[in-house]
Protein backbone atom coordinates (compact mmCIF):
# COMPACT_ATOMS: atom_id res chain seq x y z
CA UNK A 1 0.00 0.00 0.00
CA UNK A 2 1.30 3.88 -0.43
CA UNK A 3 -0.43 6.55 -0.06
CA UNK A 4 -0.42 9.38 -2.76
CA UNK A 5 1.58 12.15 -2.70
CA UNK A 6 -1.05 14.78 -2.24
CA UNK A 7 -2.43 12.24 1.21
CA UNK A 8 1.58 12.19 1.56
CA UNK A 9 1.22 16.30 1.27
CA UNK A 10 -1.06 16.46 3.38
CA UNK A 11 0.06 14.87 6.18
CA UNK A 12 3.47 17.08 5.63
CA UNK A 13 1.41 20.32 5.69
CA UNK A 14 -0.84 19.45 8.51
CA UNK A 15 2.46 18.83 10.52
CA UNK A 16 3.62 22.44 9.52
CA UNK A 17 0.39 23.63 10.66
CA UNK A 18 0.94 22.01 14.08
CA UNK A 19 4.16 23.40 14.44
CA UNK A 20 2.89 26.84 14.55
CA UNK A 21 1.24 26.11 17.77
CA UNK A 22 -2.28 25.50 16.17
CA UNK A 23 -3.76 28.54 16.95
CA UNK A 24 -2.37 31.14 15.11
CA UNK A 25 -3.54 32.13 11.46
CA UNK A 26 -0.55 30.67 8.66
CA UNK A 27 -1.15 31.63 5.01
CA UNK A 28 -1.02 28.51 2.30
CA UNK A 29 1.89 30.34 1.11
CA UNK A 30 3.62 30.62 3.90
CA UNK A 31 3.31 26.83 5.01
CA UNK A 32 4.27 25.56 1.15
CA UNK A 33 7.52 27.88 1.52
CA UNK A 34 8.06 25.90 4.99
CA UNK A 35 7.50 22.59 3.88
CA UNK A 36 8.41 22.56 -0.01
CA UNK A 37 4.93 21.69 -1.01
CA UNK A 38 4.54 23.95 -4.88
CA UNK A 39 2.08 27.04 -3.93
CA UNK A 40 -0.76 25.69 -6.21
CA UNK A 41 -1.10 22.38 -4.09
CA UNK A 42 -0.79 23.97 -0.48
CA UNK A 43 -3.52 25.63 -1.56
CA UNK A 44 -5.76 23.20 -2.73
CA UNK A 45 -4.61 21.02 0.14
CA UNK A 46 -6.18 23.77 2.41
CA UNK A 47 -8.97 24.32 0.99
CA UNK A 48 -9.77 20.22 0.98
CA UNK A 49 -8.54 20.14 4.86
CA UNK A 50 -10.69 22.85 5.50
CA UNK A 51 -13.76 21.71 4.21
CA UNK A 52 -13.41 18.33 5.74
CA UNK A 53 -13.12 20.37 9.00
CA UNK A 54 -9.57 20.16 10.15
CA UNK A 55 -8.81 23.11 9.62
CA UNK A 56 -10.43 26.67 9.76
CA UNK A 57 -9.77 29.26 7.59
CA UNK A 58 -10.27 33.19 8.47
CA UNK A 59 -9.94 36.07 5.74
CA UNK A 60 -8.73 39.25 5.74
CA UNK A 61 -5.99 40.76 7.86
CA UNK A 62 -4.16 38.25 9.97
CA UNK A 63 -6.06 35.90 8.06
CA UNK A 64 -4.73 32.44 7.24
CA UNK A 65 -5.65 29.10 8.45
CA UNK A 66 -5.28 27.24 12.03
CA UNK A 67 -6.11 23.84 12.87
CA UNK A 68 -9.56 23.37 14.04
CA UNK A 69 -8.79 21.17 17.22
CA UNK A 70 -5.78 20.39 19.12
CA UNK A 71 -3.14 18.31 17.55
CA UNK A 72 -3.78 15.91 19.38
CA UNK A 73 -7.21 15.13 18.70
CA UNK A 74 -6.20 14.87 14.82
CA UNK A 75 -4.39 11.03 13.60
CA UNK A 76 -3.02 10.47 10.69
CA UNK A 77 -6.11 8.58 9.63
CA UNK A 78 -8.08 11.58 9.55
CA UNK A 79 -6.28 13.47 7.31
CA UNK A 80 -5.75 10.56 5.17
CA UNK A 81 -9.52 10.62 4.69
CA UNK A 82 -10.08 13.72 4.09
CA UNK A 83 -7.79 13.96 1.16
CA UNK A 84 -8.62 10.10 -0.37
CA UNK A 85 -11.62 9.19 1.25
CA UNK A 86 -12.31 6.53 3.48
CA UNK A 87 -8.82 4.08 4.34
CA UNK A 88 -10.20 0.96 1.63
CA UNK A 89 -7.26 -1.25 1.32
CA UNK A 90 -9.50 -3.23 -1.83
CA UNK A 91 -13.12 -2.64 -3.53
CA UNK A 92 -14.19 -5.11 -2.00
CA UNK A 93 -13.86 -3.02 1.44
CA UNK A 94 -15.39 -0.12 -0.19
CA UNK A 95 -19.25 -0.07 0.33
CA UNK A 96 -21.15 -0.02 -2.46
CA UNK A 97 -18.13 -1.34 -4.88
CA UNK A 98 -18.36 -4.45 -5.67
CA UNK A 99 -16.38 -4.57 -9.20
CA UNK A 100 -13.84 -7.69 -8.23
CA UNK A 101 -14.06 -10.15 -10.75
CA UNK A 102 -13.92 -12.99 -7.95
CA UNK A 103 -16.87 -11.66 -6.22
CA UNK A 104 -18.68 -14.60 -4.84
CA UNK A 105 -16.01 -16.93 -5.20
CA UNK A 106 -13.75 -15.13 -2.84
CA UNK A 107 -12.74 -17.05 0.44
CA UNK A 108 -10.66 -13.80 1.38
CA UNK A 109 -13.20 -11.34 0.72
CA UNK A 110 -14.74 -11.87 4.32
CA UNK A 111 -11.67 -11.40 6.29
CA UNK A 112 -10.62 -7.76 4.17
CA UNK A 113 -12.66 -5.83 6.51
CA UNK A 114 -10.34 -7.13 9.67
CA UNK A 115 -7.56 -6.37 8.01
CA UNK A 116 -8.55 -2.69 6.71
CA UNK A 117 -9.76 -2.21 9.84
CA UNK A 118 -6.09 -3.05 11.59
CA UNK A 119 -4.62 -0.59 9.37
CA UNK A 120 -7.24 2.03 9.88
CA UNK A 121 -7.02 1.84 13.47
CA UNK A 122 -2.84 1.53 13.86
CA UNK A 123 -3.11 5.53 11.21
CA UNK A 124 -6.07 6.46 14.09
CA UNK A 125 -3.68 5.78 16.37
CA UNK A 126 -0.97 8.20 15.38
CA UNK A 127 -1.49 11.79 16.24
CA UNK A 128 -0.51 14.90 14.69
CA UNK A 129 0.84 16.45 17.62
CA UNK A 130 3.34 13.35 17.65
CA UNK A 131 3.86 14.00 14.07
CA UNK A 132 4.63 17.60 14.83
CA UNK A 133 6.89 17.03 17.65
CA UNK A 134 10.81 16.69 17.40
CA UNK A 135 11.22 13.15 16.71
CA UNK A 136 13.23 10.99 19.90
CA UNK A 137 16.29 9.94 19.21
CA UNK A 138 16.85 5.96 18.67
CA UNK A 139 19.18 4.10 20.81
CA UNK A 140 20.42 1.12 20.57
CA UNK A 141 21.84 -1.29 23.06
CA UNK A 142 25.46 -2.57 22.40
CA UNK A 143 26.18 -6.44 22.15
CA UNK A 144 26.35 -8.20 25.71
CA UNK A 145 29.93 -9.06 26.14
CA UNK A 146 31.13 -12.32 25.27
CA UNK A 147 33.03 -14.72 27.28
CA UNK A 148 36.91 -14.04 26.49
CA UNK A 149 35.85 -10.42 25.23
CA UNK A 150 38.45 -8.17 26.76
CA UNK A 151 36.51 -5.19 28.43
CA UNK A 152 38.53 -1.83 28.53
CA UNK A 153 37.68 0.99 30.85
Amino acid sequence: MRLSNLADYAVVLMSAAARQCGSVPIHAGLLAKQTGIPGPTAQKLVSGLARAGLLVASRGSGGGVRLARPAAAISVADIIEAVEGPIALTSCVSEGRHDCSLEGSCKVQPHWGVVNGAVRSALADISLASLAAAPKPVFTRPAPALAGDEIRL
